[in-house]
């Protein structure tokens, strides 16, 4: 009887450090680099919530906009030394740790093969992207595991206060551009490039100290409220074609989760994608409604010789970066790889699906 007493009691108390294990709560301070108001912020709440449904709770992630801990520019460093749990930016935005992070972030001018962003969907989960994508933080040295959420594209020209009819008419203008290798292509071409974050565009804007700027699409822009100071917006453009927003978190808090809640936030990466990508769809379609019926925004077309400018100093700037980084021209070229195949079957459905759709469109005006 005692022995039994004894068995049955060593087993309750495995129970309950099983039960108690099971039940640990994991709680990441994550830090954006904009504010909490914007739709890329609610957007990853929503992912935060999905990902604390999925691991019934172990996992709680706290989203604080940017700034509130660190700069934002120090964002990934933080992560790297677990002064934060995680950071939410743009790929793109560490190409100054390596330049690989533009073909991934923000690949200029669909990295000169024709990708979009559904196409570069594609390419990160069929065709290879994803293990490059996770070698990159190896690449810079970072304590990190990336997880890529938010797919958009293609991003606006931009905005103006006046119409521009030529190059000669854009190279006359301080000109606020995304950092890194999108930014130094339109210095390529001639035009004053100026790298700010989001949150210094519109005050830069009132005062002067830039004359355009772009951001991302009708929805975002609304958000920030360039239609408040600028008229003239211009929808195609060739820099962010393809742009991602995606999450770091710190290596050793990601190898501290078991097996299954990795696998529950990488099922919420998932589907955070696909989320992200049809929500803009319709949201940015409402949005620029809104601008052109009610703030007086005028939609214009681009100057036709923008894209070979643009277009041609993109390849330029691809081709000497894969010359001088291995693992630029390894990405590169497995973009390329994709390309050759995917892209002129994708090139040609997109040809009828806008004919389709301006067929339709056209009856609107």
């Amino acid at each position: 009887m005692l022995k039994n007493k004894y068995v049955l009691m060593l087993t309750a108390l495995l129970a309950f450090i099983f039960s108690s294990n099971a039940m640990a709560v994991t709680k990441m301070k994550i830090q954006s680099v904009i504010g909490s108001s914007t739709s890329e912020v609610v957007m990853l709440k929503e992912f935060a919530s999905n990902v604390a449904t999925l691991t019934n709770g172990r996992v709680v992630m706290e989203i604080v906009p940017g700034g509130s801990v660190v700069p934002n520019n120090d964002v990934l460093d933080a992560v790297d030394a677990g002064l934060l749990d995680g950071g939410f930016a743009w790929t793109h935005y560490w190409s100054g740790k390596h330049p690989a992070a533009m073909l991934f972030g923000s690949p200029v001018a669909g990295a000169g093969v024709g990708i979009d962003n559904i196409a570069w969907v594609s390419w990160f989960h069929s065709a290879g992207g994803k293990e490059l994508y996770d070698q990159l933080w190896d690449e810079m040295g970072m304590n990190v595991h990336g997880l890529m959420l938010q797919p958009v594209g293609p991003e606006a020209l931009g905005w103006f206060k006046e119409p521009i009819n030529s190059m000669d008419d854009f190279r006359k203008l301080r000109f606020r551009t995304p950092p890194g290798i999108p930014g130094q292509t339109y210095k390529d071409i001639g035009v004053a490039s100026v790298a700010m974050g989001g949150g210094d565009i519109l005050p830069a804007l009132e005062k002067g100290v830039i004359d355009a700027a772009e951001w991302c699409c009708p929805q975002p822009d609304r958000d920030f409220g360039f239609q408040k100071v600028l008229k003239y917006y211009y929808l195609q453009g060739l820099h962010q074609v393809v742009v991602n927003a995606d999450m770091y978190i710190n290596g050793d808090v990601w190898n501290s989760l078991s097996d299954h809640d990795r696998a529950s936030i990488n099922v919420a990466a998932d589907a955070s994608l696909i989320r992200s990508m049809s929500n803009r769809i319709y949201q940015n379609g409402l949005a620029l409604k809104d601008l052109t019926e009610n703030w007086g925004v005028q939609l214009m077309d681009t100057p036709a010789d923008y894209f070979p400018a643009y277009m041609n100093a993109a390849k330029d700037t691809l081709e000497k970066n894969a010359a001088e980084n291995a693992f630029f021209a390894k990405v590169w070229q497995s973009q390329k790889d994709f390309a050759e195949v995917a892209v002129p079957f994708w090139a040609g459905s997109q040809a009828s699906n806008a004919k389709l759709g301006k067929a339709f469109a056209d009856t609107l005006k």
